[in-house]
């Protein structure tokens, strides 16, 4: 990462709030690991075990934790932050370039004339503004991207390259979208004339018909499309991912709370709710009409069953499958989805188990006239 102009050590160490020891004068112009950094870069050794390789590199600055002995790295200033991963958040900031997108309107973008362009707006080539759209004061739009008729983009917000925003989609202030996320597509949801192979199973599953694991009625008929009347409503602060995909509701909006971040990958459904500061990372699949809490953080290729509740702060780990209400504040693990201590002991167990089958064996064949021995 770079900044061409740069910026004093004691500048950063504003921008950050953090101490500066030694030449606060020194230009930064960006920042590396340690080993390959070089003497306008700041390195960046957030832990004591990166510190070797400030030797290796040509920092004559760096970020380190409280109470590092800066001076014996051979560094002519350092920045001293007791949490050094959050002061990352604030110095890549400042150090980000962003896209290069032109300021105002380039002229292979294509606007319809009823749309309103706040101040400061960059739009991008061969992006596309739909009728009655509005772009809020400060937004960037990059190449090939759609915002669909009577969408709201809010103030400073940042669309990358190819992304999609749907009709009637309300997006909030400071939003960012990765290349190629799609906010506002249909749901999907579909419908038998009579009851379907799916729905018998799920009455099996509930109790409600014939036992379970017997044949599903497979009687042919064609899906009947639902559409999506709804659209979705995101806060302020919300950023998404390359290449997921938040779909519009089918009666009421989708929603997705302000400080909700968004990995890569990700599948919102159709008339799903989620709250405040969410963090949902990569591969995560949210079937239809799900109601999330705030703070709820979901691991890599998390799972989660339709029309269920999850309440906040709940934390689940990488893989979990949720298929039932979870309540606040649980942290979670497994297939299905149970509180994390039980699935470690879960997980012990099964470990076990060749040597448990091992000992049984053997004890089998101590015990005379067994007629399940060998």
């Amino acid at each position: 990462m770079t900044a061409t102009a740069g910026y004093r050590l004691d500048q950063i160490g504003a921008l950050l709030g953090a101490r500066v020891e030694g030449d606060g004068a020194l230009l930064i112009r960006g920042a590396a690991e340690p080993a390959a950094a070089a003497a306008d870069q700041l390195a960046l050794a957030l832990d004591p075990k990166y510190a070797p390789g400030l030797a290796r590199g040509g920092a004559q600055a760096a970020l380190l934790w409280e109470g590092a002995d800066w001076q014996t790295f051979g560094l002519r200033g350092a920045i001293l932050v007791a949490r050094p991963r959050f002061a990352m958040a604030a110095l890549t900031r400042a150090l980000d370039p962003g896209p290069a997108i032109a300021p105002g309107r380039h002229p292979l973008a294509a606007i319809d004339p009823s749309a309103e362009i706040g101040d400061g707006a960059a739009i991008g080539p061969f992006a596309v503004i739909g009728a009655k759209a509005r772009i809020g004061p400060g937004a960037r739009i990059a190449s090939h991207v759609s915002v669909g008729e009577g969408a709201e983009i809010g103030a400073d917000a940042l669309l990358h390259a190819g992304v999609r925003i749907g009709a009637r989609v309300r997006i909030g202030a400071r939003f960012i979208a990765q290349p190629n996320a799609v906010v506002g597509a249909d749901g999907f949801s579909f419908v038998t004339p009579e009851p379907s192979a799916v729905e018998t199973a799920r009455a099996a599953v509930g109790g409600r018909g014939p036992a379970a694991g017997g044949e599903a009625a497979a009687k042919p008929q064609a899906w009947a499309r639902i559409h999506s009347l709804g659209s979705v409503t995101i806060g302020d602060d919300v950023e998404i991912g390359a290449l997921s995909a938040i779909d519009r509701g089918t009666i009421r909006d989708t929603t997705v709370g302000s400080g909700t971040k968004i990995d890569n990958q990700v599948q919102i459904g159709h008339n799903c709710t989620i709250g405040r500061d969410c963090l949902f990372c990569a591969q995560v699949g949210v079937s239809g009409s799900v109601r999330v809490g705030d703070r709820v953080v979901l691991a890599g290729k998390v799972g989660v069953s339709d029309n269920i509740f999850i309440g906040s702060d709940v934390v689940a780990g990488g893989g979990t499958r949720i298929r039932t209400n979870v309540p606040a504040g649980r942290v979670i693990l497994g297939d299905p989805a149970v509180k994390m201590e039980t699935q470690i002991a879960i997980n012990k167990a099964v470990r076990r188990l060749p040597r448990l089958m091992e000992r049984l064996a053997a004890g089998k064949k101590a015990v005379p006239n067994d007629p399940d021995s060998d």
